[in-house]
C-alpha cells in the first residue's frame, strides 16, 4: 500500500525506479517535464508517470486517497521540486533530495506534513554499494547511457545542461 514518487527519471531517477521495484512492493510514480523520459521510467517499471507540472500534486494525492506519498525522492532539488515534494508526502512521510538543485525548505512543527523528514544523502555505504551491484546483477537492473569520447565531453555538458540526455553520460578517454 506504500507509494513512492521519483522526481527527475532522466538520470538516477530511472535507476531509484528500478531499484523500488526490485526491493519494495510500493507503488512507484515517476514525474518529470520531459515526456521521453516519463516513457523511460515506465519502460523500466514506473506503474504512474505524470507530468511534473502545476496540479500534479492533486495529482499524487488523488492517487492516493488523499494521504499522499509515503516517500519523494527528488533527484532534481531545484525549488519547484522540492516545494511540490513538500506538498505531496503524508504525515510520517520522507522527503529524500538526491539531486543538487539550490531549493531551500523550511522546517518547522507547522510547516509541513506531521512527523515527516526531510533527508540529503551524498553517498551510501560499502555495504550499500554491494547490495546495489547485486541487485544490478540478478535483478536486470539497466542504467541507460550515453557515451561520448573526451573530445566530444563538451557536447555531453551542453545537453546535459539542456536537459536533453537520456539516462546517464558517460565520458571515455
Amino acid at each position: 500500500g506504500s507509494t513512492c514518487v521519483v522526481i527527475g527519471v532522466g538520470g538516477l531517477g530511472h535507476v531509484a525506479v528500478q531499484l523500488l521495484r526490485a526491493m519494495t512492493p510500493a507503488t512507484v510514480v515517476a514525474l518529470d517535464i520531459s515526456e521521453e523520459k516519463l516513457n523511460l521510467a515506465t519502460d523500466v517499471g514506473a506503474q504512474y508517470s505524470f507530468p511534473s507540472e502545476s496540479g500534479t500534486v492533486d495529482v499524487v494525492r488523488d492517487l492516493t486517497h488523499g494521504e499522499g506519498a509515503n516517500v519523494v525522492f527528488d533527484f532534481v532539488a531545484n525549488q519547484a521540486t522540492m516545494d511540490m515534494g513538500h506538498a505531496m508526502i503524508r504525515p510520517q512521510g520522507d522527503q529524500v533530495l538526491v539531486g543538487v538543485g539550490a531549493g531551500v525548505l523550511p522546517v518547522g512543527l507547522t510547516t509541513g506534513a506531521m512527523e515527516s523528514a526531510i533527508r540529503s544523502p551524498y553517498w551510501g555505504s560499502r555495504p550499500e554499494l554491494i547490495e546495489v551491484l547485486d541487485l544490478a546483477r540478478t535483478s536486470g537492473i539497466n542504467v541507460h547511457t550515453e557515451v561520448y569520447s573526451l573530445d566530444n565531453a563538451p557536447e555531453a555538458y551542453a545537453k546535459l545542461h539542456r536537459n536533453e540526455i537520456m539516462g546517464r553520460a558517460v565520458v571515455v578517454p
